[in-house]
């Protein structure tokens, strides 16, 4: 054989590194929401399939839907296996690319919070008067989960008829629904807005600032959700 062509073979038989895609390109990333603050992924990755190398340019937190057992293969290190559980929610630093790789016999889904403004609020100095910690509610639990680039991650948990009671909300937030959900609203003073209602698991809704509310569970089943509290 000559060289060349012996050389050209061996190149096409080596292993090609995986071309980065941005995430708006990988087809299991489906854009579901967006404003000036974030972004939001509906993430559906079938049992047994990978996703294509793409990138996460910014900071995010991901709420898991459902239990799953994933690889997380970021390039450049080695590969680490995942079992997550629903309504699981991280935190995760950017930048970097990576393969996400179901390994389970159940879709993975989550949704992949992009925050836009990471490095504004990285350097940001709102301070929370509580940034961990379990509340027992009539009905039901609110645990603060953490707190990061200045925002307040919080998860929800109410039985039928369970009650989170009157709160007020500086700046705006993101409710997103971890099982189906039908939650009532009562603002202070009577006042009229656009309530929460009925969301499907892995549904999202933003919510303005400087509002005061209670919400209550009306449907007939437990409702899960997490909130993204923004200084």
């Amino acid at each position: 054989m000559r060289p060349c062509a012996f050389l050209l073979l061996a190149a096409l038989l080596t292993p090609q590194p995986a071309t980065e895609v941005e995430i708006t390109a990988e087809p299991h990333h489906h854009l579901a929401f967006e404003n000036a603050f974030l972004r939001v992924f509906k993430v559906d990755i079938p049992p047994h399939t990978d996703t294509l190398m793409h990138w996460h340019r910014h900071d995010y937190i991901f709420v898991q839907l459902g239990t799953s057992e994933v690889v997380n293969a970021v390039q450049g290190r080695a590969p680490v296996t995942v079992k997550l559980q629903d309504g699981e929610t991280r935190f995760v630093p950017g930048p970097f690319a990576h393969i996400a790789r179901n390994i389970s016999d159940q879709p993975f889904r989550n949704l992949t919070i992009e925050i836009l403004e990471d490095a504004k609020l990285r350097e940001s100095t709102a301070h929370w008067p509580e940034d961990r910690g379990l509340e027992i509610l009539h009905g039901g639990t609110m645990q603060i989960l953490f707190v990061k680039d200045g925002i307040r991650v919080t998860e929800f948990e109410l039985q039928p008829g369970g009650v989170v009671p009157m709160h007020h909300h500086t700046g705006p937030h993101l409710l997103a629904a971890v099982s189906d959900l039908d939650l009532g609203e009562k603002y202070l003073n009577g006042v009229h807005r656009v309530g929460v209602g009925h969301l499907e698991s892995g549904d999202v809704t933003w919510l303005a600032a400087n509002h005061s509310h209670t919400l209550t569970n009306v449907g007939p089943h437990a409702a899960k959700f997490v909130t993204l509290e923004f200084p």
